[in-house]
Parts: structure tokens; C-alpha cells; sequence
């Protein structure tokens, strides 16, 4: 996977729109409408919630780089137990990438203050089977997403 550099204003421009955001992160596109391998940086805030999910084709596969920051990436069973934690980091020495096989629940809390990830995936975007959502997690902005987010955040860290 390719890297991407961002300028310092780029970055502090996403955080304030991830700040500024419900969901408290925001994405930056950068391939075309149709293509078939998608790219994309994602900033993120340490409270955003992403509900656990897996892309349902076997080159769905999810390559996740942090440009900064750090974040724990989840893996879950069908019953919604975590099975692996992986920590990955903008630091000298540390592993800031991780790929994610297509059919493997998952989901990634922020560690740190704020982060920002360069996101790359196979297959012409369809919101319509691009994931399937995990029904044994909590959707997103509700009131259980920021209890379950903090239970995340606790066994992710041990």
C-alpha cells in the first residue's frame, strides 16, 4: 500500500471537520465515483464509534495506515466477542498498518487524542453491499454506542 502525505494544514482542515462532525470523523475521497480500488483518508476523534461490521467478498480486503495517531484494530466472532486486538501507530518502530481479510468482523477505536488514516479497498463502491453491519452491536449515535464504545476502549487497552 502506497502512502499519502498531508500537508500540516491538510490534517488540521480534517480535524476540524471531524470535530465539527456528528459522527465525529470525517472522510476525504480520493479516487473517482466507480473506481475499482478506492481510496480514501479518514480523521478521526478519540470518541467516534464505528459499529462493528465485515465486507462480504473475499477481495474486500481493507488496508488501514495511520498517518497519525493510534488506534486498536478489533476482531470479533459471529457472537460479538472480541477474538484480536492489534495496536497500530504513527511511531518510529511501531507496525502503522494493518490489512483486513473480506468476512472478518471488525472495527477500530482512536487510542489517541485524534488520528488519521489512509483507508484502501478493491471493488467499485455500492452502499448498498459495501458492508454488512453487526446486529449484536450497537448502531452508531445512540446512547448504547458510547457505553459500548468505552467497554471497546477498556479491553482493547486491557
Amino acid at each position: 500500500m502506497e502512502s499519502v502525505l498531508l500537508s500540516e494544514a491538510e490534517i488540521k482542515e480534517g480535524l476540524l471537520g471531524a470535530k465539527q462532525a456528528e459522527r465525529r470523523r470525517y472522510p476525504k475521497v480520493l479516487h473517482q465515483p466507480g473506481a475499482d480500488f478506492n481510496r480514501m483518508i479518514n480523521f478521526l476523534m478519540s470518541d467516534t464509534y464505528m459499529q462493528p461490521h465485515f465486507h462480504p467478498h473475499q477481495e474486500k480486503i481493507e488496508g488501514i495506515e495511520v498517518i497519525q495517531g493510534k488506534l486498536a484494530v478489533l476482531f470479533f466472532n459471529d457472537e460479538g466477542e472480541i477474538t484480536k486486538s492489534v495496536i497500530i501507530e504513527n511511531k518510529e518502530g511501531e507496525e502503522n498498518r494493518i490489512d483486513v481479510p473480506g468476512f472478518a468482523w471488525h472495527t477500530y477505536i482512536v487510542l489517541s487524542e485524534t488520528a488519521v488514516t489512509y483507508e484502501t479497498m478493491k471493488g467499485v463502491y455500492d452502499p448498498k453491499t459495501w458492508k454488512e453491519l453487526a446486529s449484536w452491536a450497537p448502531l452508531e449515535n445512540t446512547p448504547e454506542a458510547k457505553e459500548y464504545l468505552s467497554l471497546l476502549k477498556k479491553r482493547a487497552t486491557g
